[in-house]
Order: C-alpha cells, then structure tokens, then sequence
C-alpha cells in the first residue's frame, strides 16, 4: 500500500479532481490511501499529531526541501526495491512550516522534488502523478518520456 500523510485538507476543487484522478490510476497498480491530518496553528500540535501518525512498519519517506533530489527514474526504482521488502511505503508531506528533525529520524529516506516551495495540494498532486509516472516505468509501459 502507498500511503500518504499530510496536513490539511483540500479546498480547491481542481485539485481535488487532479488528486482523484492520479489516485484512481494507481489504484491499477496498488491500493493508496491520504492520510489528512488536522491543520493546528501551533506547529509543535502539527509535529505531534504526524509524528502519532507515523507507523515504523512502514517504509517512510520524508518529503523536506532538504532530502536528496532524485530523477523519475531513480524514484521509480525506490519504490520498487521499497515493495519488495516492505508492502507498506508512506510519504510524509508535512506542514507549511517544515519537518522537524524529529520527524526526519522516524523515517527512512528523505527526498526533494525541488528546491521550489509549492502549494500543498499541488505538491500533493505532484506526488501521486510521480508515483502513477513510477508504476508505469517499473512495468515498461508507455507514459514516461
């Protein structure tokens, strides 16, 4: 299962359509679930509540601006190698104020997409195109270019 967990929920209409759609997709390859946490104004509740949240079973990826940048590719092949070992990947989105180091412990890998900041619900949609882009390189099938 691809999980991921975040902050907040999504108020814009399109991307609750973009969100949707990529995850119908790879719903053809895995079964995925979005984990909204509740927005808190004091950052430690929001630090608090991810950190609750976050299953040490699972195989997870922090999502930080600090992470390493990697290509499709190299994605694609991380999430492979990741299922074969482990049947649970989450990726951890945290909140407009960052990851703590506390959170970036707990898990097992932290990547960049970008050195940009983005909208969290754009980043969201982002995420799952690149993890359908992913399933799609790992099964030689044509999309990726």
């Amino acid at each position: 299962m691809i999980k991921i967990l975040c902050v907040g929920k999504i108020k814009e209409e399109y991307l609750k359509l973009l969100i949707d759609d990529y995850v119908k997709r790879i719903s053809k390859y895995m079964n995925v679930s979005i984990v909204e946490l509740k927005d808190n104004p004091i950052h430690t509740k929001e630090i608090a509540n991810l950190i609750e949240n976050i299953n040490s079973k699972d195989y997870n990826i922090a999502l930080d601006l600090r992470g390493e940048e990697v290509t499709s590719e190299k994605f694609a092949s991380l999430i492979e190698k990741t299922l074969v070992i482990n049947s649970n990947i989450t990726f951890i989105i945290g909140p407009s104020d960052g990851l703590t180091k506390e959170i970036l412990d707990k898990c097992n890998k932290v990547i960049s997409f970008s050195h940009l900041t983005f909208p969290h619900g754009l980043f969201r949609g982002i995420l799952l195109e690149q993890i359908y882009r992913s399933f799609k390189i790992i099964n030689n099938e044509t999309y990726h270019k």
